[in-house]
């Protein structure tokens, strides 16, 4: 960042941003200059924003809820079989993958789990490279401990598998660490024909008696 004018860094941050790139992508740097809205910047003279000049006027309107059967107070708990299993996913990054790697390993000696491959970019919901694994209920009360004392410092999602994925992963979520954003809502219900509720199917076999 510069010393001088923190004001401009943020300017080019935002300037040069993802989503500014998408929306601008086939205009060049030209247009990017003149999407930039600077004033006095001969560049920007005869741009126009690619937003219009009326979102000021655009109402704010309530999203789509995440919690389910709550629009208005349930008239009684939800069962807690509704959960029929669970999956961590594990986020890291280029500078503590050595981490995850070790993580991994350790979670594949010592439980019966369903471990997915390595998703190096983002993948569905989650806006990081993770992996995850999945279990079993009965494997809650274990698991759950030993992340929290075996997290290496890595932040990891814990969530449910109910009948509702979207749901399960941004609100009956568990955090080891700090949490951090999960692109989850455009998740739907199972169709017609399949599962209810998404399966587990164990591919490890423990080699490693678990530490107690």
């Amino acid at each position: 960042m510069s010393e001088l004018n923190p004001h401009e860094d943020q300017h080019w941050a935002d300037l040069l941003s993802p989503r500014r790139r998408s929306v601008l992508r086939g205009g060049g740097l030209m247009a990017a200059f003149a999407a930039s809205g600077v004033a006095g910047s001969a560049l920007a003279a005869d741009g126009k924003s690619p937003w219009g000049y009326d979102t000021w006027k655009e109402a704010t309107t309530r999203p789509a809820s995440v919690r389910p059967g709550e629009q208005v107070l349930p008239t009684k708990p939800r069962p807690y079989t509704d959960i029929k299993s669970y999956h961590a996913h594990i986020y890291f990054d280029e500078d503590n993958f050595h981490k995850a790697a070790l993580l991994h390993k350790w979670a594949a000696e010592r439980f019966v789990i369903e471990l997915g491959n390595w998703n190096l970019a983002p993948r569905g919901p989650h806006v990081t490279p993770s992996f995850y694994f999945g279990f079993n209920n009965e494997q809650l009360h274990v698991i759950v401990p030993w992340l929290q004392l075996n997290s290496l410092g890595l932040t990891i999602l814990i969530h449910p598998n109910t009948d509702d994925p979207r749901a399960d992963h941004l609100y009956y979520t568990l955090w080891v660490n700090r949490s951090q954003p999960v692109n989850a809502y455009a998740m739907q219900k199972p169709g017609p024909g399949e599962p209810a509720v998404e399966q587990i199917f164990p591919n490890t076999k423990p080699t490693v008696k678990l530490e107690t």
